[in-house]
């Protein structure tokens, strides 16, 4: 264990409490309190990084800008009203934690959850075993080094909110854009959306947004164009008279005003999408999955009517809850999940057929049930695939015999997909 402590400085062994707790319990033998002191220790520094990096980009990513928890979230000292799962998963957004990093760190949560003194259990933690999970903690997290585009981010957000910026600097800003993954694109134009509609932001800030979105917004998905006209509406239903006024303006600023859906029963599905999410990636998600999937199922209705400007994202939903978190199905909501299933339409079956290219998707197709889950998806949707290159990624995607997170490197795969989303 020495030579896992040896990156670490002076001054960071002595103010890891949970560290020195961790080691003391060590050396009694404790391994599953040693398990739940690291995992506290791990939380702690993230939750500074977080901290030091910008709170209202994370709180946005990390529990949806239009939630009703996100009200509850501003400082610091509410970092600890956020799951731990959804605290490292928009650490991951964020780009503070890489996608190995992130599965690395989640198994650490899982076991910790699992087998380690924060829960009755039967498991018996190995010595290896915890000194992999300190290696783990301390590489990733305590002395992780960010990359440049994360920084790029961090410093904008603080600028923007700090000075007026100069027209003249606009061009230089922009060139950072390109630059950037479509996934912290996303997540930037997200982040810059809630800066704006926030009641309360200064009248500089949000001009600063608006020099900037403009350049920002060709790099954003068209789904992320749909989700800002969709929290717009959110607003307005919520009665957030305000924030609705905030978020037209600034669709207005990019000529996107065709975005902002019409129908009411856009913002409810969304939101019953959100709570559907937030059961599923809950504690004790077996059991409290049930009843949000009965409201979504009944907002969408008999067969299934789904607005355009939520279909990408609740079949995306759809297929993640039903895929299941790797631990075991809530057998209530599931009969749910395929009667939604079945009732996809062509088009929506194409988005469900292509979803293990989804990156968060991707990931959770490492583990053995989702992978289960996935070929029953396939079977489930079967008779939507229609036209030959569907059929052809369909036959090939349940003839594929490898581990389903890896379908999207394989050459033949990747072949399809390109010519079918081209087509």
């Amino acid at each position: 264990m020495d030579d896992a402590l040896e990156v670490l400085s002076e001054p960071q062994r002595q103010n890891s409490l949970y560290l020195s707790k961790f080691f003391a319990a060590v050396s009694a033998g404790l391994f599953d309190a040693a398990l739940n002191y690291l995992w506290d220790e791990t939380v702690n520094q993230l939750r500074q990084r977080v901290s030091a990096y910008d709170l209202s980009y994370f709180y946005d990513l990390a529990v949806g800008p239009t939630s009703d928890i996100r009200k509850k979230l501003s400082t610091s000292d509410d970092l600890s009203k956020v799951e731990d799962q959804k605290l490292i998963q928009a650490a991951n957004k964020m780009g503070l934690l890489s996608d190995v990093s992130l599965q690395q760190i989640d198994l650490v949560r899982f076991m910790r959850n699992h087998a380690s003194a924060a829960h009755p259990n039967h498991v018996e933690l190995r010595a290896l075993q915890l000194l992999n999970f300190l290696e783990t903690c301390i590489v990733e997290v305590m002395t992780m080094r960010v990359d440049d585009v994360v920084i790029e981010i961090k410093r904008l957000l603080e600028n923007i909110k700090k000075e007026a910026v100069d027209s003249r600097d606009v061009p230089v800003i922009a060139a950072t854009f390109d630059r950037m993954p479509e996934g912290q694109a996303n997540n930037l134009g997200n982040g810059l959306f809630g800066i704006y509609t926030r009641v309360g932001t200064d009248e500089q800030t949000k001009a600063n947004v608006r020099l900037l979105m403009p350049e920002l917004w060709p790099h954003l998905t068209e789904e992320t164009h749909r989700q800002f006209g969709v929290r717009a509406a959110r607003f307005r239903a919520n009665q957030d008279n305000e924030q609705a006024r905030l978020a037209r303006e600034l669709l207005e600023t990019v000529d996107a005003v065709s975005f902002l859906p019409d129908d009411i029963r856009v913002p409810e599905i969304d939101a019953a999408i959100e709570v559907l999410l937030s059961a599923h990636d809950g504690w004790n998600n077996f059991t409290n999955e049930y009843a949000p999937a009965t409201r979504l199922a009944e907002l969408v209705g008999s067969p299934p009517s789904v607005p355009k400007e939520v279909t990408k994202k609740y079949v995306d939903s759809l297929v993640w809850v039903f895929l299941t978190n790797g631990s075991g199905e809530s057998w209530s909501a599931n009969p749910i999940y395929e009667t939604l299933l079945r009732g996809l339409t062509v088009e929506e079956a194409s988005y469900a057929l292509t979803s293990f290219y989804s990156h968060d998707i991707s990931l959770r197709l490492n583990l053995d049930l989702p992978q289960q889950k996935f070929r029953e998806l396939l079977d489930i949707i079967d008779g939507k695939i229609v036209g030959r290159r569907r059929r052809e990624l369909l036959s090939a995607l349940k003839n594929f015999t490898g581990n389903y997170s890896k379908a999207k490197y394989d050459t033949e795969i990747k072949k399809m997909l390109d010519a079918f989303t081209e087509g």
